[in-house]
């Protein structure tokens, strides 16, 4: 079982975030399930980890306003009874609905936020991860497809944002970590861009020569929770091949 005891998992009412909540759950984690807008989602996943024998609270919050991110440490610390993890994994920016520069908004401005919210309660000793993917960790070398280029440049600006805060998280001997994924299958970014894109689901299948489900993908992020690595690390998790050949890496 784990050493750390309360965690917050950013977009975790489905998908990658539900998949990284129920497994660190598992660990023995009390975990902040986070959702912005339905509580029927998030409350499942309670639910399922709460059979378990875990310990979880929704907790709605959109982290693109001001009192969100604060929201969800306090939850954690009430709870808990203390912050040991942040897994940074809500994004967006395909969504049209949302208004102008809502990419970056999500994608840079709220994954600071939420970090700077969670700095002076995160436990000495702490973990932060940040969930990407290869087409925007790698997008100022290698160009993406037209319909997620500025999604890919506003996270990629985001992981820019989190690791120069890497020295201030040093202070409290915090590790950061980036796990970077390729698109993965049954994900809504991916149905999108497929959409947008026919054929560009089956284009990196083949170039990657796998693609990660959700479930093979969450399990990646949990693990990166407790991986024995140095700050600053990115663990590239399946096909990074063709990227790092395009990048000179």
């Amino acid at each position: 079982m784990s050493e750390f005891k309360g965690a917050v998992v950013t977009g975790s009412s489905r998908g990658i975030g539900a998949v990284t909540a129920q497994l660190l759950a598992e660990q023995g984690i009390g975990v902040v399930v986070n959702y912005r807008a339905k509580a029927p989602r998030a409350n499942k996943i309670v639910a399922a980890i709460e059979e378990k024998g875990g310990k979880a609270v929704a907790v709605g919050a959109d982290l693109t306003s001001a009192e969100g991110p604060q929201a969800l440490v306090d939850a954690a610390v009430e709870n808990f009874g203390s912050l040991d993890v942040v897994v940074l994994n809500a994004s967006g920016g395909m969504e049209t609905s949302m208004g102008e520069n809502y990419a970056l908004r999500l994608n840079r401005d709220a994954q600071v936020a939420m970090l700077q919210a969670a700095l002076p309660k995160l436990s000495e000793g702490g973990r932060v991860v940040f969930v990407t993917s290869h087409q925007a960790h790698f997008i100022n070398e290698v160009s993406t497809m037209d319909a997620y280029d500025a999604v890919a440049k506003s996270k990629r600006a985001g992981e820019d944002a989190l690791r120069e805060m890497i020295p201030e998280l040093a202070e409290k001997n915090i590790t950061f970590v980036v796990v970077s994924g390729d698109m993965i299958e049954g994900t809504i970014t991916a149905t999108l861009l497929n959409r947008l894109e026919p054929g560009a689901i089956d284009a990196r299948r083949e170039a990657a020569g796998k693609l990660y489900s959700v479930e093979e993908f969450g399990a990646e992020v949990a693990k990166m929770v407790f991986a024995d690595v140095e700050t600053g690390h990115t663990e590239l998790v399946g096909g990074a091949g063709d990227f790092l050949t395009q990048s000179g890496k």
